[in-house]
């Protein structure tokens, strides 16, 4: 089969981007009140050891998926490590659902409400997921074609208002951010993004230096996206808003542009990698109740019932206090999820090595 890379790259780069300029930024700048570069980088060097460590461990394997994996060893291997990782991609579904749909209501669909935008979301996401992998990583090749160069156009125009001496100070000797709820809440952005790595092989092929290569093309994103808010308003004002910056965006005035408001343009696009992030999600959690129910079962069948769920659970998030709540909960099943799985992968795939080597 031919190798998928730059397809795996562009797909990962586009969920992140989708992650990236909503709550991030808020996260971040409620972590520290000076040099938030730290904690930035912190977290994305945390991010890179995680997929360095994962596709090693999934390499030694050569070709096979998560599922296959676990399995081969038992089946309460398989449950330890994929009972919380369904769980965790349920919640982790329903409630950027629910976060996603807020967040379009409030800057240009006021009068929508809430459950339409949500049903809506979940429709395109389900349609993807019932393409299979390979159609969605298609998918995002197009969307890649579409929609970056109206990214990169908004992120340059969003600089026209930035006064650079925010910047400073550029050092904290104080790391107390580390202990912050809200900078754990900041890992949905640096690896709540990744886990399919383990589940598209064999059926999307990939090289694994290309990923971890392809995934430092993520830092200038993960800067701008807490910087031009901070170098627009200043760190006491930047930290007063839930979408900083989204309002920062907001600010920005082109004359010459024959539509008013450019944040539209970037929510649009934004929004639209936030489908295939669900989509791809949710695609997981199909892929692991495959392997639960009888075969008969048709996975259209699977997608109608998980996206059912999702809207169920979703629309019975009353408020956005109630969505931050579940953000922090579902951090620390995420911490789990993400250190467990990379580390249990690396040390199996290094046992199965040492076993063929012995036999041989």
């Amino acid at each position: 089969m031919m190798d998928k890379s730059l397809q795996v790259v562009l797909v990962h780069i586009l969920i992140h981007i989708g992650l990236i300029f909503f709550i991030f930024p808020t996260n971040i700048i409620d972590t520290t009140t000076a040099a938030h570069w730290i904690p930035i980088l912190l977290g994305f060097l945390f991010h890179w050891i995680l997929i360095s460590l994962y596709t090693k461990g999934l390499s030694l394997f050569e070709s096979q998926n998560l599922l296959d994996i676990y399995i081969q060893f038992s089946k309460p291997v398989a449950v330890i490590f994929l009972l919380p990782l369904f769980i965790y991609t349920f919640m982790v579904t329903s409630v950027t659902i629910r976060a996603y749909a807020e967040t379009i209501s409030l800057v240009f669909l006021s009068d929508t409400p809430l459950w339409a935008i949500m049903l809506l979301t979940l429709l395109i996401s389900g349609y993807i997921t019932s393409l299979g992998v390979q159609a969605l990583f298609r998918t995002g090749m197009l969307m890649a074609l579409i929609f970056f160069p109206l990214i990169a156009f908004v992120l340059c125009m969003s600089f026209q208002n930035v006064d650079w001496h925010y910047i400073f100070p550029l050092w904290n000797r104080h790391f107390s951010f580390l202990t912050n709820p809200d900078y754990l809440e900041s890992s949905f952005a640096f690896f709540g993004g990744f886990m399919y790595l383990g589940f598209i092989q064999p059926k999307v092929l990939f090289k694994r230096k290309k990923i971890i290569w392809g995934s430092l093309l993520l830092l200038p994103f993960f800067l701008m996206a807490v910087y031009i808010p901070l170098l627009t308003f200043g760190e006491e004002t930047a930290s007063q808003y839930h979408f900083p910056f989204i309002v920062a965006v907001d600010t920005i005035d082109i004359t010459w542009l024959m539509f008013d408001r450019i944040t539209m343009f970037f929510l649009l696009c934004t929004v639209t990698f936030v489908m295939l992030f669900t989509a791809l999600t949710a695609w997981i959690n199909v892929e692991i109740l495959r392997r639960c129910i009888p075969k008969s079962i048709r996975t259209s069948y699977i997608v109608i019932g998980l996206s059912l769920l999702t809207f169920i659970m979703g629309i019975n998030i009353p408020d956005w206090r109630d969505v931050e709540l579940l953000f922090g909960l579902n951090a620390w099943m995420r911490l789990y999820v993400y250190l467990t799985i990379p580390s249990s992968i690396f040390i199996l795939g290094w046992i199965s090595r040492r076993k063929e080597a012995a036999a041989a």
